[in-house]
């Protein structure tokens, strides 16, 4: 039986690799901010990803083949609530990097067989010169969250060529499941849409309808850091459609989808962001020639899951809790 660390459990990705990986027979370890998930493992109690010593018994006694380290810190565009920057620098470095250094620690010491992928983000490209974004782009990242996992890579890197540990990074563009919070963009869409169509909104204000992502679907995502894993040398991986959309282009399609004009209910409000966003579109060539990922899903299907589960949420959930 395989055994896995996921770190940052609750999140995204990691609820989603939970589910993936105990279906696929894993002895699993999920570290939380406050909780402690297993499966098939008797810990108990909680882990600070940031109490090296603990990490290290933690690693020893668990001896892990696959830690997934996906625990992020994020901060959204739209978010002014944090204006003191260097208490965001601050909680970015410990998630991002001082807890990373301690998992790398503890498998060069304590389990060095063990496989780690790190989550990176495409924000470590910043306002990159080139339109499209593979492995070898310049790394100049221009916000807290793109710096501080720009430093996640090479901490990878350096425990992989200096170490010996096979530790990779998935650099992964923007991807979207019912399970991200009701502040991320393509949530806020999606749960406005929805709203509108059952009569408990009349609008949605969004910051920048003409900007571009790069959107894929989130199991695609957490599908190609599995593949990562199972390759027998450890590299640098960018993770991409590379198919970007307007933000006005998701809203239509999601209104269009409950048959509504999103004209008639989208309005635009720029100073809602508290930074501008970068245009970002990655070239996964190197992911799909190793490994043979490639995405299950258009961006239509996407959206249309995202509406399904928005839907359901509102049908299962009373009014309050909404």
């Amino acid at each position: 039986m395989k055994q896995a660390i996921i770190v940052g459990n609750c999140g995204q990705d990691g609820r989603i690799l939970f589910d993936r990986l105990s279906h696929d027979g894993y002895a699993l370890l999920g570290i939380g901010r406050e909780s402690l998930a297993t499966c098939g493992t008797p810990f108990q109690g909680v882990l600070n990803i940031l109490d090296a010593p603990a990490i290290s018994a933690a690693v020893r006694q668990f001896q892990p083949d696959e830690v997934y380290y996906l625990a992020a810190y994020h901060h959204s565009s739209e978010d002014k609530s944090l204006a003191n920057t260097r208490d965001l620098f601050a909680r970015s470095h410990d998630v991002h990097v001082v807890g990373l250094l301690n998992f790398l620690e503890a498998i060069r010491t304590e389990q060095p067989r063990a496989r780690l992928v790190y989550a990176a983000s495409s924000h470590v490209f910043g306002d990159p010169a080139t339109p499209t974004q593979d492995e070898n782009t310049p790394l100049r990242p221009l916000c807290v969250y793109g710096i501080t996992k720009t430093t996640g890579i090479h901490v990878c890197r350096m425990y992989r060529q200096s170490h010996g540990v096979g530790a990779s990074a998935a650099i992964l563009y923007n991807h979207e499941s019912p399970y991200r919070r009701a502040d991320f963009l393509s949530q806020r869409i999606v749960r406005g849409a929805v709203a509108i169509q059952q009569g408990q909104a009349q609008e949605l204000v969004l910051g920048d309808l003409s900007a571009r992502v790069d959107w894929g679907y989130a199991p695609d995502y957490v599908d190609a850091m599995v593949r990562i894993l199972a390759l027998p040398e450890a590299s640098d991986f960018l993770v991409a459609t590379g198919e970007p959309h307007t933000v006005a282009e998701l809203a239509a399609t999601a209104f269009a989808a409950l048959g509504l004009d999103w004209r008639a209910h989208v309005r635009e409000d720029p100073t809602l962001l508290a930074r501008r966003r970068m245009e970002l579109v990655g070239n996964s060539r190197l992911l799909r020639e190793q490994t043979s990922w490639r995405p299950s899903v258009t961006f239509e299907t996407m959206i249309g899951i995202l509406l399904r589960a928005e839907q359901e949420r509102c049908r299962t959930t009373p009014p309050a809790e909404k």
